[in-house]
C-alpha cells in the first residue's frame, strides 16, 4: 500500500523504515529537512510540507499521524481536513486523549473522511520488534488499512499461542499484534489503559529494587545486613522467575550498565495517559489504587533522589528514548 507519515522523530521515522522495509511506498512529512531526508534516503518520498504530501498521494489516501498529543495534533488535522477527500483515511497513531479522537472523528464524518485512533505500543524498538496497535474507529477502514496495521505490528513471532484460544479455536488479529477494539475513540482508549497498566508495573520494580539496594542500609540491624547485587538480581529474575518481563529485561540492562543508575534522573516525569487513567476511573467508579497512587509517586519523586526512582527513569529511558531533567 501507498502511506503518508506525518512526523519523522523516534516513532514516525522507525515506523516509516519498517513500512519500507514491508514493501509499502511510503511519503513522510516533517518540517525539519534533514529527518525528512534521513527517511527519504531510505526509499521514502520526502515533503516540507503537508500540502505537498497529500498532493503526492493516490487516492484513497491514507495517512498516519506521529506527532506529540495537544496543539500540534490539533493543528495537523485541522490542515489535513482541508485538504484530504471523502473516502481518505487520517490515523492518530500518538497519545491522544480518547474523548478528543471521539470529537476529531465526529468532525472529520461529514467530510467523508474516516478518522482512525490507533495506540501505540513499541517505543525505539519498534523499527525491529514490532509495534503493538489498538485501533478505534469504522470497521470499514480498518479492514482496508489492514495491510498497513499487519506490517507495522509484531506478528505471532515466536510466542506460544494461548491454550485456551486454541481449545476455543479463538482466531483475530491480536495474535498478530494488532487489534480493532472498536469504535471511534477505543483504540486510545485501550492504550490510556495500557500506559496506566504500565506505571503500576514500573512503580512495582522501582520499590521492590529500591528495598533491594538499601538492605545494607544504617536503619537495618548489622546481622541483617546484606549487600545485594541488584543488577544480577535483575538478571536472575529474568531466567525462569513469575516477574520476568520486558520492563525487567530493561531494568537488567540499566543496572548492569550503571549499578547505581547514577546517569538517569530520580525526578520520573509522566506523559498524561497516566493521569487520564486515573480521570476514567473515577468517571467509572472503578477502583484502582495500584495505577493512582504510582501516578502520585511520579510526582512525589520530583521532590526526592532515590535508587528506585532513578529506575523508573532508566526504563522510560530504556523503552522510550525519554530523558528527565537532572
Amino acid at each position: 500500500m501507498q502511506i503518508g507519515i506525518v512526523g519523522a522523530g523516534r516513532m514516525g521515522g522507525n515506523m516509516a523504515l519498517r513500512l519500507l522495509r514491508g514493501g509499502h511506498k511510503v511519503a513522510i512529512q516533517d518540517i525539519n529537512p534533514a529527518a525528512c531526508a534521513a527517511i527519504a534516503e531510505q526509499g521514502a518520498a520526502g515533503y516540507l510540507t503537508l500540502a505537498e504530501m497529500v498532493a503526492g498521494l493516490a487516492a484513497p489516501r491514507t495517512v498516519w499521524l506521529m506527532v506529540p498529543a495537544g496543539k500540534i495534533t490539533d493543528g495537523a488535522i485541522a490542515a489535513l481536513a482541508d485538504l484530504l477527500e471523502p473516502g481518505d483515511t487520517l490515523i492518530d497513531g500518538g497519545n491522544s486523549h480518547f474523548k478528543d479522537s471521539v470529537a476529531r472523528s465526529a468532525m472529520l464524518a461529514p467530510k467523508g473522511i474516516d478518522f482512525l485512533d490507533a495506540g501505540t505500543s513499541g517505543g525505539v524498538f519498534g523499527l525491529e520488534r514490532g509495534y503493538c496497535l489498538m485501533i478505534g474507529g469504522a470497521k470499514a477502514a480498518v479492514e482496508r488499512n489492514a495491510p498497513i496495521f499487519a506490517t507495522l505490528a509484531p506478528g505471532a513471532g515466536e510466542i506460544e499461542r494461548t491454550p485456551a484460544r486454541i481449545v476455543g479455536k479463538l482466531a483475530d488479529t491480536a495474535e498478530q499484534g494488532w487489534l480493532h477494539c472498536g469504535p471511534s475513540g477505543a483504540g486510545h482508549y485501550v492504550k490510556m489503559v495500557h500506559n496506566g497498566i504500565e506505571y503500576g508495573m514500573m512503580q512495582a520494580y522501582a520499590e521492590g529494587f529500591a528495598l533491594l539496594a538499601t538492605a545494607d542500609g544504617p536503619k537495618v540491624p548489622e546481622e541483617r545486613r546484606y549487600d545485594l547485587d541488584t543488577g544480577a538480581i535483575a538478571e536472575l529474575w529474568r531466567r525462569g522467575s513469575v516477574v520476568t518481563s520486558w520492563l525487567l529485561d530493561l531494568s537488567a540492562d540499566a543496572m548492569a550498565d550503571n549499578p547505581d543508575l547514577a546517569p538517569y534522573s530520580p525526578q520520573v516525569q509522566d506523559s498524561g495517559e497516566g493521569r487520564w487513567t486515573v480521570e476514567a476511573s473515577l468517571e467509572q467508579e472503578v477502583s484502582t489504587p495500584v495505577l493512582t497512587m504510582s501516578l502520585y509517586e511520579r510526582y512525589r519523586s520530583r521532590l526526592s533522589d532515590g535508587f528506585g526512582d532513578r529506575l523508573l527513569s532508566a526504563m522510560r529511558f530504556k523503552f522510550g528514548g525519554h530523558t528527565a531533567p537532572k
